[in-house]
């Protein structure tokens, strides 16, 4: 199965998931500070020293972080809102009946209606269920007398990495679930 490496910057801040061959050139320019991770996700053969005879050979591990400090300070920036996250962090659920539903079952609601104004958005929208959508109709909660069973939030850099929907190492993903913040959905 094939796994990316998660980047992250020097103090540990995920950057963006990468190809072990692009690890591998992190590693060949001595741009890894630290790495972690279950021992070596991969390793990677290069060719024969002619003054050697030996075979050069990098080892990818899961995890790497890069020398230097990053150039954006990614916590300013908010993580893409998409449909496939949001039901990811409303783990499924509906956010007025509260039953859990397959992925196709659900729909993305929009708090304040967007006839009304109501734009997409991390803060003003939730996974619904096809039949309370439709019961709510284009009202807000309080009008249509369906009160939000959790609120709207806006997912911390940790979680966003985890609701990206990638096939994650379980050693990876725990690391990532070690840095979520207390009370996340993900936790």
């Amino acid at each position: 199965m094939h796994h990316d490496v998660l980047q992250l910057d020097i103090n540990g801040t995920p950057q963006a998931w990468i190809s072990p061959q692009e690890a591998a050139l992190h590693y060949a320019t001595h741009a890894v500070a630290w790495f972690d991770g279950d021992g070596p996700l991969t390793t990677l053969r290069g060719g024969i020293n002619v003054a050697t005879g030996l075979q050069s050979l990098i080892e990818v591990h899961p995890i790497i972080a890069l020398r230097g400090m990053s150039k954006v300070n990614l916590f300013d920036i908010e993580t893409a809102f998409c449909r496939n996250k949001l039901m990811r962090r409303d783990r499924h659920c509906c956010a007025y009946c509260g039953l859990a539903f397959p992925d196709r079952e659900l729909t993305v609601d929009h708090i304040l209606p967007q006839s009304r104004g109501g734009k997409d958005g991390w803060m003003s929208c939730v996974a619904a269920c096809a039949a309370c959508n439709f019961r709510k109709a284009d009202r807000t909660p309080d009008e249509a007398g369906m009160p939000l069973l959790y609120l709207p939030y806006v997912p911390s850099r940790f979680e966003a990495f985890l609701l990206g929907g990638r096939r994650i190492r379980a050693d990876v993903h725990g690391w990532l679930a070690s840095r979520l913040p207390k009370g996340s959905r993900l936790s």
